[in-house]
């Protein structure tokens, strides 16, 4: 991967950088080991020190004009000249061996000494030629990458920039070529080599102008598969100068020229790192919204790369949508910035989503989710708010806030039935429930899942769901037991009233009693429920009635007066169990019964006919005076002069037939003195 900091300076400073790198190259000694064999065959050897050789050296010259190895001489001599210290008496002797002997195989060392001599005298532009002769020579010459380097370096001192980077690209171009890997170790040396030229580099650069240069000259002078060193190096020289605008802006120019290449997504990083150290909260900011926008995971930038073998990447973007997503979330909840809060609002959004798109299984989206479901249900969008709620309870592995984002949610739809259209109230209320129900299956050791359950319970009721309510306020029943006893009477009204509506009345009886358990004698609903418990005993006599079951449904009916002596419905139910008893002919139970309602019902409206019921009763069971005394009553009591005169004839009969002639008399003359005219 690229060095962002490859061209760190470890604390040098440009002007100690320049010192060092331009020095004058130190050859290494002569040792002496060229020997001269003379025309004559005589040895040059062994010599005193460099003096003696100057004189043994220019002496040969002398005496042998035509020396095939004259060029030899002249190199011996012009290094015993610098080895004594005198550089401009070598230089001169160096000057005739190139004047003279342009063949020779010391010529690219010469010529390189000469350039050094030159460059360390500021004669830039002679050094010039005499680095170029290298050049001229191919890679073949040992000093063809020193010559690269200093001859770039003579171009930089005459500010002639453009032509300098020619030869910094050159001698990179040469490493490429013979095989150096930016991306290996390599020595030392090498390494401190390939490093000071991209530090030059960046310093041409820097010196052509701002971060445009760079695209300008690959553009003009061909691409280079090492251009993304050239521009972190730069962008890391403008860093270490706190340009942060120009090292940025370095960055970002080589990702807009390059943004499928590898190392784009770092440069965008490293953009934000800069920004950041800058104390520029606003561009890093909208630098963390491009890098997101670019390496997202559904960015293009992934068709063409793995996106497992990018990890720093991924931890970046993760850590770069969160980021995101918070700042703008913290922007919304800004009083001062009430007028941007839409924008604001859709910022923190689009990143929140963004996130959990891009990592829907990340350790963090279960909190990231809830953040958004947060800040849906600040911004009162209750139904948005309650599904992220719900994603976030429901749709991951356990975690630490499952079950507050449950119960989050049921708030979230309850706060939504506030504000929904009348038309909308239905689907919203099923969504509560629904809501209201998961919870309490999946975290039933919730402190709050009894409350739950119980509202969706009477929820249920309300929407005419009597199955499930009955189902929902059966397990708080059996779950809990010992909870709050307002919990548990709702449940039981719940289940009763339910199972009444079903017409399951056995099933509704019991609730009912239960329900009457948890009702205080002074409540101001024990009368209605004891009514409704009366109805459902009331309504299984009338389902027996109805299948003919009249033993049923007259035990039924008479259940009522222990079970709920004080309902309404009781005076009904014993006279609706009389006459069950009349049908089956159970005239002796069914005359108890009747006498039992008048005496317990003595002011009821049904009490006429219950005198006329009592009458046929006694009459079919054979108490022939009972019924006739009946009669009597009923022609007392009747204000319709034929059924008084029916009532009167029917005891008189009775009473003959029963031998009781003194009160058959009497019912006559009574009979006469009412009805004086037949």
């Amino acid at each position: 991967e690229t060095e962002l900091a490859a061209s760190g300076s470890g604390g040098e400073s440009d002007e100690e950088f320049e010192r060092r790198t331009t020095s004058e190259f130190a050859f290494a000694a002569s040792d002496g080991a060229d020997e001269l064999v003379l025309p004559d065959q005589q040895q040059v050897s062994s010599l005193s020190g460099p003096l003696e050789a100057i004189r043994i050296y220019r002496q040969i010259l002398s005496d042998y004009p035509n020396y095939e190895r004259a060029d030899q001489v002249l190199y011996q001599m012009a290094r015993a000249y610098d080895e004594i210290g005198q550089p401009d008496e070598a230089m001169a002797v160096m000057q005739q061996l190139v004047d003279e002997y342009g063949y020779s195989d010391y010529m690219d060392e010469v010529q390189f000494r000469r350039g050094e001599y030159l460059f360390t005298r500021r004669r830039f532009r002679d050094s010039e030629a005499a680095y170029e002769a290298i050049i001229g020579l191919g890679e073949r010459s040992d000093y063809y990458e020193l010559a690269l380097y200093k001859l770039g370096w003579a171009l930089y001192k005459q500010e002639f920039y453009d032509e300098a980077l020619d030869r910094f690209m050159g001698l990179l171009d040469y490493r490429r070529s013979i095989g150096y890997d930016f991306d290996q170790s390599h020595s030392e040396d090498d390494e401190r080599r390939v490093a000071d030229t991209f530090r030059v580099i960046s310093l041409s650069f820097s010196n052509i102008g701002g971060p445009e240069v760079v695209n300008e000259y690959f553009a003009t002078a061909g691409h280079r598969d090492y251009e993304d060193r050239i521009y972190s190096n730069l962008g890391e020289f403008y860093l270490e100068k706190l340009r942060y605008s120009d090292a940025a802006d370095v960055y970002a120019s080589f990702v807009e020229l390059n943004p499928f290449h590898r190392v784009a997504p770092r440069f965008s990083m490293r953009i934000i790192d800069i920004y950041g150290a800058g104390d520029f909260p606003a561009l890093v900011v909208e630098s963390k919204k491009d890098f997101a926008t670019r390496y997202g995971l559904s960015g293009s930038y992934w068709d063409y790369f793995d996106v497992a073998e990018s990890p720093e990447v991924l931890q970046f973007l993760k850590t770069n949508l969160s980021d995101l997503a918070s700042y703008y979330h913290a922007l919304y909840q800004e009083e001062a910035l009430a007028d941007e809060r839409p924008a604001n609002f859709a910022e923190a959004a689009r990143w929140y989503r963004e996130y959990l798109t891009s990592f829907p299984s990340d350790v963090e989206s279960p909190s990231i989710n809830y953040q958004l479901a947060d800040l849906l249900l600040e911004n009162e969008d209750y139904f948005g708010a309650a599904q992220e709620y719900e994603r976030t309870a429901y749709d991951y592995d356990s975690h630490e806030r499952a079950s507050a984002a449950g119960y989050a949610a049921i708030f979230a739809y309850r706060e939504n039935l506030k504000v929904v259209g009348e038309a909308g109230q239905s689907a919203a209320m099923r969504s509560a429930v629904d809501s209201s129900l998961r919870f309490a299956d999946t975290f039933p050791e919730h402190e709050n899942a009894p409350i739950v359950l119980a509202a969706a319970a009477d929820d249920l009721y309300v929407m005419n769901d009597y199955e499930t309510a009955i189902d929902a306020a059966s397990k708080l029943i059996e779950r809990y037991p010992g909870t709050d006893p307002a919990l548990l009477r709702s449940s039981w009204t719940v289940v009763a009233h339910s199972s009444f509506d079903l017409e399951r009345f056995a099933e509704a009886e019991s609730a009912y009693t239960s329900v009457l358990r948890f009702v205080p004698q002074d409540d101001e609903e024990r009368a209605s429920l004891t009514d409704n418990l009366a109805a459902s005993i009331y309504r299984q006599g009338e389902q027996a009635n109805d299948i003919g079951d009249y033993r049923a449904a007259a035990d039924h009916f008479l259940r009522i007066r222990d079970a709920a002596p004080d309902s309404a419905i009781r005076s009904s139910a014993e006279y609706d169990a009389a006459a069950a008893l009349i049908r089956l002919e159970d005239w002796n139970a069914a005359g108890r019964v009747l006498e039992d309602f008048r005496r317990t019902f003595p002011d009821h409206e049904l009490n006429g006919e219950v005198t006329k019921q009592l009458a046929s009763v006694y009459r079919q069971a054979g108490e022939l005076d009972r019924s006739a005394s009946e009669y009597e009553r009923v022609a007392a009591e009747a204000t319709d002069p034929e059924l008084q005169q029916e009532a009167l004839l029917l005891a008189g009969e009775l009473y003959e037939d029963a031998n009781e002639d003194q009160s058959a008399l009497a019912v006559y003359r009574r009979y006469v003195d009412a009805f004086p005219f037949p």
